[in-house]
C-alpha cells in the first residue's frame, strides 16, 4: 500500500478534531458555563479520540460530538456539587464572541449571560438536550443518540427547558436597544441618579454579584427595584470615580468592562426585556474575569 492510502493518520485524526473543536467547545460552554471547565473537555475529548480505534469511526464529527457532549454532562453533574459550596451567587464565566458570533453553534441560541443564568437551574440532560436542539440545530433522533434515550424523552427535555426560560423571561429587545437602556443604566449608575435608575429597572430586577468571596461583592442577590436602586446609589460614590470604562461583547451582547488602574474589578452584563433591565449581573471573581480580559487582547 502506497504512503497516504490509509485514511487515517494521525494527521488526519488531528484535522478532523480540529475541524470539529469549535463545535465542541461551544457545547461543552453552554453546557458548563464555564470556558475553564470546557477547555477540560475539549482536551479529554482529544486525548481519547486519540486513543479510539479510528478505522471503525465511520463520521469522525458525530463521534467527537458524542463523546465532548457525554463529558461535559459528566462534568456538569460533578460541578453541581462545588457549586453548592461556592461564596454568594455563581454567574456563567463570559467569553468574548466578537470573532465567532455563534460560539462554533448554528445559532447564537443558549449563549447569554442570563440564559445560562437560567439555564443552571435544569439538570444537566435537560441544559444539554436544549442547547443541541436549540444552538446545534441537531434533529430529535440525533439529539436522543448522544443522550441515550428516546427521541419521545428528548423531545420532553427540550420543551422542559423552553417553558423554564419562557416563564422566566419576558420578551427580548433588539441589540441597539438593548446597549441604549445600558448606556442610560450606567450613566445613572455611575452618577447615583435615583429617578433615572428606578425608570429604567423593572418592578422585580435583581443584582447579582459574582464574586467568589472577594471582597465588596454582595454575598447574595439584591432584589426587586427599590432595594436595587438604593443599593446602586450607595455604592456609586465608592465606585465609579475611580473607574475606567470599556465597552466590550461579552456572550453576544454589549457589555461594560470597569476597571480600576490597570486591573479589571467587574464585567457588568445586563438582561432587557421590553419593560427594561431585568437583571443585572456583575462578575467580579478574578478567577473568571481574568481569562476573559486576556482574550479581549487577543
Amino acid at each position: 500500500m502506497h504512503a497516504g492510502a490509509h485514511p487515517d493518520t494521525l494527521d488526519q485524526a488531528t484535522k478532523d478534531f480540529l475541524s470539529a473543536r469549535p463545535r465542541l467547545f461551544g457545547i461543552a460552554y453552554r453546557v458548563l458555563g464555564s470556558t475553564a471547565e470546557a477547555e477540560d473537555v475539549v482536551q479529554e475529548t482529544w486525548l481519547r479520540w486519540q486513543n479510539t480505534d479510528r478505522t471503525k469511526v465511520l463520521e469522525p464529527a458525530a463521534f467527537l460530538t458524542t463523546v465532548a457532549t457525554r463529558l461535559a454532562i459528566n462534568l456538569a453533574q460533578s460541578a453541581r456539587v462545588r457549586r453548592e459550596s461556592y461564596v454568594g451567587p455563581w454567574l456563567p464565566e463570559p467569553v468574548d464572541t466578537t470573532e465567532d458570533p455563534q460560539l462554533g453553534a448554528e445559532r447564537a441560541e443558549a449563549l447569554e449571560m442570563a440564559v445560562l443564568l437560567l439555564l443552571e437551574k435544569l439538570n444537566p440532560v435537560e441544559r444539554t438536550a436544549y442547547v443541541l436542539r436549540e444552538a446545534f440545530d441537531y434533529p430529535y433522533g440525533r439529539v436522543s443518540e448522544i443522550l441515550e434515550t428516546s427521541e419521545a424523552n428528548a423531545r420532553q427535555l427540550v420543551s422542559r427547558a423552553r417553558r423554564h426560560l419562557a416563564a422566566e423571561r419576558r420578551e427580548r429587545v433588539t441589540p441597539a436597544a438593548h446597549r441604549r437602556l445600558l448606556e442610560v443604566f450606567l450613566s445613572a449608575a455611575r452618577t447615583g441618579d435615583l429617578s433615572v435608575l428606578e425608570d429604567v429597572l423593572t418592578a422585580d430586577v435583581v443584582s447579582y454579584s459574582d464574586g467568589g468571596g472577594i471582597r465588596g461583592a454582595s454575598k447574595i442577590p439584591v432584589i426587586g427595584r427599590p432595594h436595587v436602586s438604593r443599593y446602586l446609589v450607595a455604592f456609586a460614590p465608592r465606585f465609579w470615580p475611580q473607574a475606567d470604562i470599556r465597552w466590550v461583547e461579552a456572550n453576544g451582547l454589549p457589555a461594560v468592562l470597569v476597571s480600576s488602574g490597570e486591573k479589571a474589578v467587574a464585567l457588568l452584563s445586563v438582561d432587557v426585556s421590553t419593560e427594561g433591565i431585568d437583571r443585572l449581573m456583575w462578575v467580579m471573581n478574578p478567577a473568571k474575569l481574568e481569562p476573559y480580559v486576556a482574550s479581549l487582547r487577543d
